[in-house]
């Protein structure tokens, strides 16, 4: 099969020709219809996190090593199994479910995989879709996507489980407030569909590119405010009627965090998905008398992308726009997300 890897840390991606892989016990073979290209990606491509103050991770540290096929957004046709594996899942369209746990701990038998300290997550640990087939090691982790286009329904493996489980741990304030959503890329333009399908007040979109921000009024946001510019905070002040009381911030950046809480009302809740870095330094006394609501959220667990997916199918997402590309322009593809060219998600049709 063909597939291209990440062989050495900021260097042009290698395709690659390998055996289809031979399946036992449970497994599941995917053939892969699509696989986004995550920011998430360009981490793993660089090596490594800013962690703000010069420091890093290096994701040598998560045990994280090359070469690495990349792709944790796919979805595919099941064409075989395992000798032990459910057979009645082949032929069917599905996401496969990447943020896999080593399944005996704890936390995974809580529903929890997510957040397995000894993670195998899919085009992470093990062999992802910047390729022609994939393999998972049970048939639970195919969900079906029956009457969603393959080139959405992979996005909602990460973008959408992503800020779907992000969304949820606002509660019911968003019934009565607006979320003001920080970055209007992929993450972003799906959190505002999301919003939308959950038939939640709605969204304001902040972002610093004016094409983005173009492409969240299209989509139905409530208002839009171009973060480059002075007085962001108090824009959002006044979109919100004097202070946001849920903040999503899809960047992860000093900048967006302090923009955060600037704008933030007393007893606010902000939620941090993105990763693009740095530190956050908050007087302490701040966090009691405000008082502060600050929290992360990584990815989702497989009820969670069992919902979104429902969700999809019920209510009917708004789209996401979608550059498509064959898996021999992946590393441009790549690239374009590098440099912000691309509005909405890439995605490799193999």
């Amino acid at each position: 099969m063909k597939s291209v890897r990440v062989c050495e840390h900021g260097e042009p991606l290698v395709s690659v020709e390998t055996e289809t892989p031979q399946l036992k016990g449970t497994e599941v073979l995917l053939k892969v219809n699509a696989s986004g290209i995550c920011h998430t990606d360009l981490h793993l491509w660089e090596g490594g996190y800013d962690l703000g103050g010069g420091n890093r991770l290096n994701i040598a540290e998560r045990g994280i090593s090359l070469p690495m096929t990349m792709g944790h957004e796919v979805a595919g046709t099941v064409i075989s199994v395992g000798p032990e594996g459910d057979a009645s899942v082949i032929g069917k369209e599905c996401v496969a479910y990447p943020w896999l746990g080593c399944g005996e701990c704890s936390t995974c038998k809580r529903g929890q995989e997510n957040l397995c300290a000894t993670s195998r997550s899919l085009g992470v640990f093990i062999p992802g879709g910047y390729a022609e087939y994939v393999v998972l090691p049970h048939a639970k982790y195919c969900v079906e996507h029956g009457g969603i286009p393959a080139s959405q329904a992979a996005l909602l493996a990460c973008s959408g489980v992503t800020t779907y489980s992000a969304i949820r741990k606002f509660g019911d304030v968003l019934k009565e407030e607006p979320l003001v959503i920080l970055g209007a890329g992929g993450l972003g333009l799906m959190a505002l569909s999301i919003v939308q399908a959950m038939e939640f007040k709605g969204a304001i979109v902040v972002d610093i590119d004016p094409k983005k921000l173009d492409a969240a009024v299209q989509a139905g946001a409530i208002a839009v405010v171009n973060s480059s510019e002075d007085g962001a905070a108090d824009k959002i002040k006044e979109q919100t009627g004097g202070g946001a009381m849920a903040v999503l911030d899809l960047v992860g950046a000093e900048a967006t965090i302090n923009l955060a809480l600037d704008s933030v009302a007393r007893a606010a809740q902000i939620v941090v998905c993105g990763l693009y870095g740095g530190e956050l330094r908050v007087p302490l006394p701040f966090v009691p008398m405000r008082p502060l609501n600050i929290r992360g959220s990584w990815v989702g667990n497989l009820t969670e992308l069992r919902e979104v997916i429902k969700l999809a199918q019920d209510k009917g997402i708004a789209p996401v726009p979608v550059t498509e590309c064959p898996l021999s322009q992946a590393n441009d593809a790549l690239m374009d997300l590098k440099d912000g060219k691309l509005v909405g998600r890439a995605v490799i049709r193999p």
